[in-house]
């Protein structure tokens, strides 16, 4: 068996996990030698309707296509003459105003795949439509800086495919405190203390030691470093203010992670959207201004970057049951105190040029946002991490 398919196999990958070159003597460098950048990851899960999130008010195919659903244009919050936001996000509008959000419009792939998952993946390996990846394309940049299993954390029970490497995974907690106790338990330290030579040198029995090794100390890290300066701030009583909550704590205690992953359910929204997807939005936007003003307060925000996408947009056309259905291309919002360009980045859909299957085409590859965020933010060459060359685009 390969060493990849026994780590993927195992019971401890499913929950958080882990690297084999993971040094331990890192953890006590100095905040100071370290690049202290953030990049926060936020998925919409089940596919956003993006036309109904940033409204083209002004469209009369869009209130054409969507007699019962659209947006009004008196309920519209307005950001310039042709398109506005949702009314449930006044909180991100006030984001908005500071100068803090770039909303860039049309982003998807060639080829888009349909299919949640299928999509999903496609976003989190940033592979071809036709091409299948096992490893992230957090993973692979975690891999790129020498895998410490704490470069990428996803506030989550189990690990996304987003956050794996090829030897070098991410880790998912929601609670710093839980983790450090299950690495300390005696099932843990009974293993731990019947290891060998013999053990550490076989292939995949030794690989599984040396990732439960760095797993343990990594926990521990993790808890003692986050203990520093948990937030104290209010967040909306919901899991995804929880996530945010738990985020906002890992990075005023200056844990040395690079990259977090959240993710929020239920846009999938094929029957009585409006409902759904309002209140949605407005747990979204609401958690973020809290979020933001946070890590404000912490003196954090100047080297937080924040991305929101999702997996895929939604028809022009509303269903039957007043929702819509799998689409295509969509928007994605970027969040930071340091964007060369805020409030519109382009030109927003265009309803009169849809693809063959009467969906939104693309004009911005997801990836050449991949490619800014690690060039431009992170610091890192983007080709040797998603596996070809993409056109940065100049929003950071």
């Amino acid at each position: 068996m390969k060493r990849r398919q026994f780590l993927q196999q195992s019971a401890l990958a499913s929950s958080m996990v882990f690297v084999p070159n993971f040094i331990k003597a890192t953890e006590q460098l100095s905040p100071s030698t370290l690049n202290t950048k953030k990049l926060v990851i936020i998925q919409l899960s089940g596919g956003n309707d993006g036309l109904n999130t940033v409204v083209p008010y002004t469209n009369d195919i869009y209130y054409k296509k969507r007699p019962k659903i659209a947006i009004k244009p008196t309920e519209v919050i307005k950001l310039n003459d042709t398109m506005g936001l949702h009314h449930n996000m006044k909180s991100l509008q006030k984001i908005y105003d500071k100068g803090y959000l770039g909303i860039l419009n049309n982003v998807g792939y060639p080829n888009p795949n349909r299919s949640h998952f299928r999509s999903t993946d496609i976003w989190h390996t940033a592979s071809q439509s036709n091409e299948y990846l096992t490893s992230g394309w957090v993973g692979r940049y975690m891999e790129h800086l020498g895998g410490k299993p704490y470069t990428a954390l996803e506030i989550a029970d189990s690990l996304s495919l987003m956050l794996k490497g090829g030897s070098t995974n991410g880790i998912a907690t929601t609670n710093a405190k839980l983790l450090n106790r299950n690495m300390n338990t005696p099932y843990f330290k009974k293993i731990l203390q019947h290891q060998t030579d013999a053990h550490l040198s076989e292939h995949n029995l030794g690989y599984l030691y040396k990732t439960m090794i760095a797993s343990k100390s990594s926990a521990k890290y993790i808890y003692e470093k986050s203990k520093t300066a948990p937030s104290t701030k209010t967040y909306p009583n919901n899991p995804f203010g929880k996530q945010l909550k738990t985020t906002a704590g890992f990075i005023n205690s200056r844990l040395d992670t690079k990259v977090y992953y959240l993710s929020m359910g239920g846009f999938d929204t094929h029957a009585n959207q409006n409902m759904a997807q309002s209140r949605l939005l407005q747990l979204y936007a609401e958690g973020m201004e809290v979020f933001v003003k946070d890590l404000e307060d912490n003196g954090t925000f100047d080297d937080v970057l924040i991305m929101t996408f999702s997996e895929f947009g939604r028809r022009v056309r509303e269903n039957a049951s007043k929702g819509t259905d799998h689409g295509a291309a969509n928007n994605v919002f970027i969040i930071g105190k340091n964007l060369k360009k805020t409030g519109f980045y382009n030109e927003g859909p265009d309803l009169n040029n849809l693809d063959a299957n009467k969906d939104l085409k693309y004009s911005i590859d997801f990836r050449s946002i991949y490619t800014s965020l690690l060039q431009n933010w992170l610091g890192v060459e983007a080709k040797p991490i998603l596996n070809s060359t993409f056109t940065p685009l100049d929003f950071i």
